[in-house]
């Protein structure tokens, strides 16, 4: 999940408790609303992409393909009045992401609106725009948290993988600043085949910068990842590798650093909840304002989504058929329909579902009762053992780049 969706289903999943009152409906001992329609929580967060513009050409961002220009973009203000209506219906917590939201000449009136209603937030962050000044004025307004993308902590091999020279030493220079400043810090770490090899690297760089958290996210593949995932997947084998290197830093960092761990999908035996359970956590809003369920909903078809410029907030939150689409259990086929983990993962991630089968309403491949399973699994061994390709990078001005 892109980085921001795995922290978003961490924080819903320990489900913070909220004062005041909670203008959605309550739930009833059946869990559904008295009209009988699905019960709809209010949101934990929302995950604010202030531009799709960013430095770094990544081959695995989680950006459409089709990138949203800057004219098209919202202004602060229009910004305020959302982060308003989040508030208002719940929601706690705010992840100021892209593209690089750095690229927003008027990142710090962004900010400050958030402040003033209160929420919690988080800045998702390439860093390599930033400065020292910038950074401590961030700090002044309110800033909570930052959040730091490391492509590799091998020099050359960052460069390499996001197509942006020096990367790494202004990384280490912000992560740095972050703790001078008190604000706190999450590493955030896609695991893949190009740099899997440094994962013990990337977790010693968490250490030695006194992160509070890394997160060590292996792909998922849509989008630039999808288009790029022969490049990207790494051998079983490898992977497993990964899940001992993890435990294993669990136990020698306890009470140093915190582990936020997403296996790979394609050798995985069940799948994860999508973005904390599609429309029941999360909201995502692009540069234009359009309103989404999860990252990659707009790979889906026959789905129409509202823009919080014509809707408030809570409209599309409780109305919206693109949000209700795949709520609950009614749209669930079998075997998902009738399994004991059905309101544990929901039938898993919809967009993986949608770009491995063609149905949107099929079960996860990643999930081992799926009918695509052994070829979802099978397609990754014949990849991760062939030749890598080279990169397409994903550019903002249309144009990929190998």
């Amino acid at each position: 999940m892109p980085k921001a969706l795995n922290l978003l289903q961490g924080l819903s999943d320990k489900r913070l408790l909220q004062e005041g009152h909670n203008h959605l409906t309550k739930k009833t001992a059946s869990g559904t609303k008295r009209d009988g329609a699905s019960y709809v929580s209010a949101p934990t967060g929302l995950l604010a992409e202030l531009t799709h513009r960013c430095p770094l050409q990544c081959p695995y961002c989680s950006n459409p393909l089709e990138l949203e220009r800057s004219n098209n973009e919202m202004s602060a203000t229009e910004w305020a009045e959302t982060f308003k209506q989040a508030a208002s219906i719940g929601a706690l917590q705010l992840h100021l992401s892209g593209g690089e939201p750095t690229a927003r000449r008027d990142l710090e009136d962004i900010l400050g609106y958030a402040v003033e209603v209160g929420l919690y937030t988080n800045l998702i962050t390439s860093a390599v725009l930033l400065t020292k000044d910038q950074l401590s004025r961030l700090a002044d307004i309110g800033l909570d948290h930052i959040q730091i993308s490391i492509q590799d902590v091998v020099e050359e091999n960052s460069d390499l993988i996001s197509g942006y020279k020096g990367a790494l030493a202004k990384k280490y220079a912000v992560a740095n600043w972050a703790r001078e400043l008190g604000i706190g810090l999450t590493i955030n770490a896609p695991m893949h085949r190009q740099n899997i090899m440094n994962l013990e690297k990337i977790i010693d760089f968490a250490v030695e910068v006194d992160a509070q958290r890394i997160e060590i996210a292996h792909i998922q593949y849509y989008a630039w990842a999808q288009k790029n995932r022969a490049a990207l997947i790494p051998t079983h084998e490898i992977f497993l590798e990964t899940v001992n290197i993890v435990e294993a830093a669990k136990q020698r960092l306890i009470g140093v650093l915190n582990f936020d761990f997403v296996i790979h999908d394609h050798y995985a035996s069940r799948p994860k909840k999508c973005t904390g359970g599609w429309g029941q956590s999360i909201i995502v809003v692009t540069p234009s304002g359009t309103a989404l369920p999860c990252h990659a909903a707009q790979t889906l078809p026959g789905l129409k989504f509202d823009n919080v410029k014509d809707q408030h907030l809570l409209k599309i939150w409780e109305t919206s058929p693109a949000f209700n689409a795949y709520r609950g259990l009614d749209w669930m086929k079998e075997p998902c329909r009738s399994c004991d983990r059905r309101e544990i993962d929901y039938g898993g991630c919809r967009c993986q579902a949608y770009a491995f089968s063609q149905d949107p309403a099929a079960t996860d491949p990643a999930c081992a009762l799926s009918v695509d399973h052994a070829s979802f699994a099978a397609l990754a061994e014949q990849e991760a053992h062939a030749p890598a390709p080279a990169f397409v990078y994903r550019r903002y001005d249309g144009l990929s780049k190998k």
